[in-house]
């Protein structure tokens, strides 16, 4: 009886947060509001990682934007923002990484490679007609030639 009532206490406190959470009232700034879901879409949800803060449900991501939030009530900028979740998180959690010395190989490196395959090809096709060596027709293979192309047709030679 008294395992019943713990459980059955545990499950309307889990279900009374829920409703809590999802009847949250709404943002009483919408300038506010816009700004910080702006900022968003810059940043990287680190649960995700291939979502921006603005798209990802995870209950990180909503820590963040309201972290993101407090700030902004704050009077910080964006680029202060910005400076602070580096500086905690890593370059990681921009959604655009900069260009720097620690990213080229991540901004250049796929036009490396594609330069590099068209220099492989060009020389490729630049050395393929010296690979080409004609050999003549030997006299067995000129007469078996002659011999196919001499047949009538409908008939099979040996």
């Amino acid at each position: 009886m008294k395992l019943t009532a713990l459980l059955l206490m545990f499950l309307s406190c889990g279900a009374l947060s829920i409703v809590a959470k999802e009847a949250q009232p709404a943002a009483k700034d919408p300038a506010l509001e816009e700004r910080v879901m702006n900022l968003s879409r810059e940043l990287r949800c680190l649960v995700c990682q291939n979502e921006t803060l603005a798209d990802s449900r995870a209950d990180l991501a909503e820590d963040l934007r309201n972290q993101i939030r407090e700030q902004m009530k704050a009077g910080k900028s964006d680029k202060e923002i910005v400076a602070f979740l580096t500086e905690r998180y890593g370059k990681f959690i921009l959604y655009r990484p900069p260009v720097d010395a620690t990213t080229y190989l991540l901004w250049f490196g796929p036009f490396v490679l594609l330069a590099g395959g068209f220099l492989l090809l060009f020389r490729y096709i630049k050395h393929r007609p010296e690979l080409i060596v004609e050999q003549p027709l030997s006299a067995d293979d000129r007469r078996r030639a002659e011999a196919i192309l001499n047949a009538e047709p409908g008939k099979e030679s040996a």
